[in-house]
């Protein structure tokens, strides 16, 4: 599948400014910026960790996804992303071993990322986030 390293970690969070002081001040994290992502319905803010990054999720709105999921789970880890070498043929290996996916084609996410997500049945409860350097994007 050519999975390079860990991107990010998802954190789902009612309201990011209530919590980015403890990345900022309790962890010496610096925040690269907020990212309103309209179709996932959410606002992202990303913290650096070495090569990793952690992502905080703020929904946009009640029917977002963020939204449902804080509903039923409450905030915290929402999801582990993974940086591969090709999103497209991450999910064609994936479909060719009958694991459910969310995403059956990629889609443009936050930083430019062409990303998709496998269903958490497939990994025991953990949703997967497969992402790539969209075509065309310069390096970060």
């Amino acid at each position: 599948m050519g999975v390079k390293k860990f991107d990010h970690i998802g954190i789902a969070v009612k309201d990011i400014q209530s919590v980015l002081s403890f990345y900022q001040e309790a962890l010496g994290l610096e925040n690269l910026g907020f990212e309103v992502v309209e179709d996932q319905g959410v606002r992202v803010a990303f913290l650096p960790v070495g090569e990793s990054r952690i992502e905080l999720l703020e929904p946009l709105n009640d029917d977002s996804p963020i939204a449902k999921f804080i509903a039923r789970r409450g905030e915290g880890i929402h999801h582990i992303c993974l940086d591969v070498d090709s999103v497209p043929e991450s999910l064609e290996e994936l479909k060719q071993r009958e694991m459910p996916l969310i995403d059956n084609e990629p889609r443009l996410g936050a930083h430019h990322k062409e990303i998709a997500f496998v269903h958490p049945k497939a990994s025991k409860g953990v949703l997967i986030e497969l992402s790539q350097d969209a075509p065309g994007t310069p390096e970060e």
